[in-house]
């Protein structure tokens, strides 16, 4: 029988940012810049890694990886959004809602575990640099690479499915600007119990253990650095590792915020707020970040594009 059948709600409404017609405008212009400058930002880092040698290492692969992935985390919100503020249709079928929430905590979760994959990059080529070609292999790099999307997506179906086998019965309102997990654990009308336990562990292990992973890799970079003799050596060292430590500090501090929480969350507005920051900020500074702490990929970008 098909799910919708089972529930008596075949649509949701979503919510978003209910505010005057032309502060709508505005809201439209910037979600719409920020997509454009999103992709555009993530293409010309793929395409600048693809086409510098110099930048043919694991450690621009992973970041390749991660454009690659940001590209489709703003696409399964932002268009759709972009869409509601446009028409003022905010209505989304349960299956399309399904599918969204589906791709986007696939996609949140697989960030996540690339990130732990990109710290323990820089703990190999810091703290063991003799061996860094050998353990970092082209094709090792690509099992972690390819590993990090299975872990994050095999996580992320069991935490949908649980959502999708719930029963919703009505209201069916939901407080933000796309489908995830919390608002819609506040319209089910089933004991949720269950469901609300498995998604706190399987959050705890997506978010906690790549976490912790990078802390004590962070721990043991800085050990070695700081036995490092000359200042230069230091700074040099530091500064491949100070981009990827701001995108780990901005992404996991907003993701705990939402996700790590035993208990649905309640539907104040200020969870929209704290998941545009992650869902659609982060993704927006990450290439800046990466451009602008990152000297090969500066010069890089100017031999490509003759600057």
């Amino acid at each position: 029988m098909e799910r919708s059948l089972v529930n008596n709600i075949t649509e949701f409404i979503l919510i978003g940012f209910p505010t005057r017609p032309e502060l709508q405008c505005v809201l439209f212009a910037v979600f719409l810049v920020s997509y454009v400058l999103i992709l555009a930002e993530n293409v010309v880092i793929m395409v600048t890694i693809k086409l510098n040698k110099k930048l043919h290492k694991p450690m621009y692969y992973l970041l390749c990886s991660l454009s690659f992935l940001e590209i489709w985390y703003v696409t399964v919100t932002i268009p759709n959004l972009l869409y509601n503020l446009m028409t003022q249709n905010k209505k989304i079928s349960f299956r399309a809602c399904m599918t969204q929430l589906s791709i986007f905590i696939s996609l949140a979760c697989t960030e996540c575990v690339l990130l732990a994959v990109m710290a323990f990059d820089r703990y190999i080529a810091i703290c063991l640099p003799l061996h860094y070609t050998v353990i970092m292999s082209d094709i090792f790099c690509l099992q972690l690479a390819i590993g990090s999307w299975v872990v994050g997506f095999s996580i992320a179906m069991i935490k949908a499915i649980l959502i999708f086998r719930l029963t919703f019965c009505g209201p069916n309102v939901i407080n933000h600007f796309f489908c995830d997990i919390s608002p819609l654990l506040n319209l089910s009308c089933t004991d949720m119990s269950f469901t609300e336990l498995v998604d706190f562990i399987l959050a705890m292990i997506v978010i906690m253990i790549p976490l912790v992973l990078i802390i004590i890799t962070y721990i043991c970079i800085l050990w070695t650095v700081m036995r490092i003799p000359n200042n230069q050596g230091r700074q040099k060292a530091l500064s491949t590792c100070a981009s990827h430590l701001t995108i780990v500090i901005i992404f996991f501090t907003t993701t705990l915020f939402i996700y790590a929480r035993p208990r649905k969350a309640n539907p104040f507005d200020r969870n929209k707020f704290v998941t545009i920051f992650y869902s659609v900020v982060t993704p927006l500074l990450n290439p800046i970040i990466y451009c602008l702490r990152n000297t090969e990929v500066k010069e890089a970008f100017k031999n490509t594009f003759c600057i």
